[in-house]
């Protein structure tokens, strides 16, 4: 029976240890006959390796005659050279005539092969998980922690043993246990991954800021529960907050240069009506302080200072409601629209200064989205620079022109475009890519905040901003924002 058997036996003396017998199975895995076998000793079948001589198999052989059974991990040489490692059980077995040894041995060459890799694996994953800036935290469904990483453990800034089985809301400032029940589902056909942000309190007492992706995992029958991949995102959420403060300063120096331009225009505006006002109220004053009788011109006097009040309060009218276009929310707008309401201020600027405004926009719209304010105060800055560049040029240098087109349609990632161009001195070339930075200026006096805040108004627009010289004098100073599609109605 046991010559029919698939495991490999070999049979011992228990007091020699001599080899006995083998069964088919031993012999065809060793290669030696049946003959062969009892003429060998442990190092004709044994592998070389000092951790497999032959003291050390006698011993595991006399432990087995003396305890009944002893098991080992041997390692076998077959007739060929072929070492095939085993798991090898002695057992004592009481014959009639003597006591033997019956030793089963199986190949475990693969199992172990496939061990040390698994032992490898878990090396590498260990030692990558430890160097990961994620942490991974599973909270069970009562909101304790079940599962920890060494990562998790080094981001949250607690030992595992803090960790493992704590509230895991108790580190959290808010409670995240309520989001997570709400939006990750943990029945299967509804689960899916949920991004939130959280603010978690470390052991010194310091807010930090986490940002995690969930979902609902179920390994085997120990770990249940909400899965978070989770990283310190701090400094992410302080930089964001600065560039919100930095938006927000921005807006405050468009707005604040903008009541600059209408205080502006009230001014030149203004100061003509208000002078006639004047004179035709002074005439009719002194007309009838010589006490002349001279009632129709008196009152073409008088009607005339009311038209002159008039003309005044149209242009404040205007000019509040243009203002009031200047929507402080992003929305939905024709750059031509925009550059058309700011070339009424351009225009009063180019009077002093006896500059001739060209304006060549394209034929069709050019839908932006946008905040009038702010794209209506670049245009506005570019052109009064362009506007000061020329003042003092010759009267045929002193052109100003300022032109639209759009490159591509929106569903191509197309850009609206708009280019100023003078007639000045030009750009040094060294300065040329220095205009945009902030407190930068090439002119006497200037405090070179207007064009860093078209910079930062354009890129905030999702746009680029450029100036190159012209041939033979002269600046283009050009910006381009993104098409969008124009909804119908509009």
């Amino acid at each position: 029976m046991v010559e029919a058997l698939t495991l490999r036996v070999i049979l011992h003396d228990a007091q020699t240890k001599s080899i006995l017998w083998a069964n088919r199975a031993a012999r065809d895995t060793l290669g030696f006959t049946l003959e062969e076998f009892p003429a060998l000793k442990a190092p004709d079948m044994s592998s070389r390796a000092e951790k497999y001589r032959r003291e050390v198999g006698l011993q595991w052989l006399d432990d087995a005659a003396r305890t009944g059974q002893s098991v080992i991990e041997w390692c076998y040489r077959a007739k060929d050279g072929k070492e095939i490692l085993s798991e090898a059980i002695a057992t004592r077995v009481s014959l009639a005539s003597r006591d033997v040894l019956m030793v089963q041995f199986r190949d475990i060459s693969a199992e172990e092969a496939l061990k040390r890799e698994l032992r490898r694996s878990e090396s590498r994953l260990r030692a990558f998980m430890q160097d990961l800036d994620e942490g991974v935290v599973v909270v069970d469904r009562g909101g304790c922690v079940a599962y920890v990483s060494e990562s998790g453990c080094r981001i949250l800034e607690r030992s595992e043993a803090q960790v493992l089985g704590a509230e895991f809301d108790a580190f959290c400032e808010t409670p995240l246990m309520p989001v997570l029940r709400e939006h990750v589902a943990p029945e299967v056909p509804a689960r899916g991954s949920f991004s939130t942000r959280y603010h978690v309190r470390t052991p010194s007492g310091e807010m930090r800021w986490h940002q995690a992706i969930s979902h609902y995992v179920e390994i085997e029958d120990d770990i249940r529960g909400y899965l978070l991949l989770f990283r310190d995102v701090t400094a992410q959420v302080e930089a964001e907050s600065l560039e919100r403060e930095r938006e927000r300063e921005i807006e405050y120096l468009a707005r604040y240069n903008a009541m600059g331009e209408m205080a502006m225009a009230i001014a030149h505006e203004l100061s003509q009506p208000l002078a006639a006002t004047r004179n035709f109220i002074e005439g009719a004053t002194r007309r009838l302080a010589m006490d002349r009788a001279d009632v129709d011109a008196i009152r073409f006097g008088l009607d005339a200072a009311a038209r002159q009040v008039e003309h005044a309060s149209l242009i404040i009218k205007s000019i509040r409601e243009y203002v009031v276009r200047l929507e402080q929310a992003e929305a939905l707008a024709d750059l031509n629209d925009i550059v058309s309401d700011s070339a009424y201020f351009i225009l009063l600027k180019c009077e002093e200064a006896g500059v001739r405004l060209e304006l060549a926009l394209a034929k069709d719209p050019l839908p932006i989205s946008c905040e009038k304010v702010l794209i209506g105060q670049v245009i506005l800055n570019i052109a009064f620079n362009a506007i000061e560049e020329m003042a003092a040029l010759p009267a045929d240098r002193r052109t100003l022109r300022i032109e639209t087109c759009a490159t591509g349609g929106p569903e191509q990632g197309g850009k609206a475009m708009l280019v100023v161009h003078d007639m000045g001195r030009g750009l040094p070339h060294a300065d040329s890519q220095r205009i945009f930075d902030g407190f930068f200026s090439g002119k006497p006096g200037g405090n070179g905040i207007g064009l860093a805040l078209c910079k930062s108004i354009v890129s905030r627009h999702r746009g680029d901003i450029w100036a190159q010289n012209r041939v033979p004098f002269g600046t283009s100073f050009t910006f381009s924002v993104p098409l969008c599609a124009a909804r119908a109605g509009d």
